[in-house]
């Protein structure tokens, strides 16, 4: 048996027209097959017919033109990243997190490495300065040199036993009585305080040098016999040689 040819493949827009045409042709078989059809089944039969074809038109044209058809607009998809390396490079490895080394506590400070506290006698000099050294305490010894009716003669040696000058010094003498009377002094100057006497240095004449001696002399007036001195003192200190 010989094949039969393929069939054309028909559109949309071909079964659209089909339609139509058998609509039109069934709706005059009907009317045409009815003398009484009243005039507004006329008019109704029109207008559908109206719709259809402008309904089928419009289907046909855009078929026609598909790129009058308004597209749905969709949100494109966010973009994909993708982090290559470059050929060659390693992939970065994990790392530990880099931490401070640890400072080691300082040695507890021991007895020996702790500095002597400065005190008077280890503070040292300033440099440039020197320092002064101290007097020595002088001495004193007391005599009578003479004796005569109503008076007599007496000396004091002041001594200094050190090597440092010492400018300035005081001298006591108490005698027995506030009748009793100096004079004639030599070496010092004297004042008076009822019975007791004070001498002191008369000028730089006074001064005693280091590991010398100076001499104060006078004369104690008003009587013979009980009248040597009740004390006497250099600088505080008692001197040597009075008898009582």
């Amino acid at each position: 048996m010989p094949a039969t040819p393929p069939q054309p493949r028909r559109t949309v827009a071909i079964i659209l027209l089909d339609r139509v045409v058998a609509l039109v042709t069934t709706a005059r078989r009907v009317l045409t097959g009815q003398e009484d059809v009243s005039r507004a089944t006329w008019v109704a039969v029109i207008a559908a017919l109206g719709v259809l074809a402008a309904t089928a038109i419009s289907v046909v044209g855009l078929l026609r033109t598909p790129e009058k058809l308004t597209p749905v607009a969709l949100d494109p998809p966010p973009p994909v990243q993708q982090v290559t390396s470059p050929p060659g490079t390693p992939r970065a490895q994990a790392q530990p997190a880099l931490t401070s080394p640890a400072v080691p506590a300082p040695p507890p400070a021991s007895a020996s490495s702790v500095p002597p506290a400065v005190t008077a006698s280890t503070r040292p000099t300033p440099t440039g300065a020197t320092a002064v050294p101290t007097p020595a305490a002088l001495t004193a010894d007391f005599a009578i040199t003479d004796n005569a009716l109503l008076s007599y003669g007496a000396s004091v040696t002041i001594g200094n036993p050190g090597p440092v000058p010492v400018p300035r010094w005081t001298l006591v003498v108490t005698l027995p009585r506030e009748s009793l009377g100096v004079s004639g002094v030599e070496g010092a100057q004297a004042s008076r305080d009822g019975a007791v006497w004070t001498f002191v240095p008369d000028g730089d004449a006074g001064q005693v040098a280091g590991n010398a001696s100076v001499r104060v002399t006078f004369r104690v007036n008003g009587s013979l016999t009980g009248s040597a001195p009740k004390a006497c003192t250099i600088d505080g200190v008692a001197c040597a040689g009075l008898t009582n």
